[in-house]
């Protein structure tokens, strides 16, 4: 596996792991996550590269391995979107698929939103209202950055600061990406024509509900697996159903 240097939309450096050879597929990470946590320590990223892909995993920015500026500046709007807009110019990408769970499926989603055109998509880990709701979901981890000390045991928030400190996240640079995610209208949803999988643990219902967004979106398939936001990643039919799909979708 390799793991290469890019800039993000303003040079900010962004760690891209890779492998497998074939088609290009970009796999998005979540929230206080990674490409290695999301994507390769549970082996989706091996299953997807054995079906004849060639995996491209980029760490977000103040995620991972990458840069986590300080600036305010280094945050506007969509700028998760941005730095994956300026690393698909950089890898000189044309003809490609792209997934995402959780924050990367809405950054998926704004991508596709902005006029991305990948030849097929999977958004997972997340519902319909978590893409065109408020700033409710950003606002409750905004909480657990600001305190992430203090949480009842077993609560939502508690969970989410843990998964903060075992992945060593910088809560000053997350602070700052939290206030950049944007929403994506009901009706830029209805028009999106990338040929999508919706694809969600069957107890996940952290970002709303995932029929309810392949409803709306055209053409969209839906494949529901064992398990909540936090374990359904980790399962090994998560992989295979990726990998399943892109295969056989036309």
């Amino acid at each position: 596996m390799d793991t290469l240097r890019y800039g993000g939309f303003d040079g900010a450096e962004i760690a891209v792991a890779q492998m497998g050879t074939g088609r290009p597929i970009i796999l998005l990470h979540g929230l206080f996550s990674s490409g290695e946590m999301n994507w390769r320590r549970y082996g989706a990223a091996a299953e997807i590269a054995s079906a004849g892909y060639r995996v491209i995993m980029p760490d977000f920015r103040a995620h991972g391995a990458s840069a986590a500026p300080h600036d305010p500046a280094a945050y506007p709007h969509d700028v998760l979107a941005l730095d994956i807009e300026a690393l698909i110019g950089q890898l000189g990408l044309t003809d490609f698929d792209i997934a995402g769970y959780s924050m990367g499926a809405r950054t998926l989603v704004r991508l596709l939103a902005r006029g991305l055109k990948p030849g097929k998509a999977i958004i997972a880990g997340m519902g319909l209202e978590g893409l065109i709701g408020g700033t409710a979901r950003a606002d409750f981890f905004k909480q657990v950055v600001k305190q992430p000390d203090g949480w009842p045991s077993g609560s939502p928030e508690a969970f989410a600061a843990a998964f903060m400190r075992q992945n060593k996240v910088d809560g000053t640079a997350v602070g700052l990406l939290l206030d950049t995610f944007v929403s994506t209208p009901l009706d830029v949803l209805r028009g999106l024509e990338t040929r999508c999988l919706v694809l969600c643990g069957k107890d996940d219902r952290d970002n709303g509900s995932a029929p309810a967004l392949a409803l709306e979106l055209p053409g969209a398939a839906l494949v529901e697996i064992a398990g909540n936001h936090m374990s359904a990643v980790t399962k090994a039919d998560f992989g295979t159903a990726m990998a399943a799909w892109l295969a056989h979708a036309q």
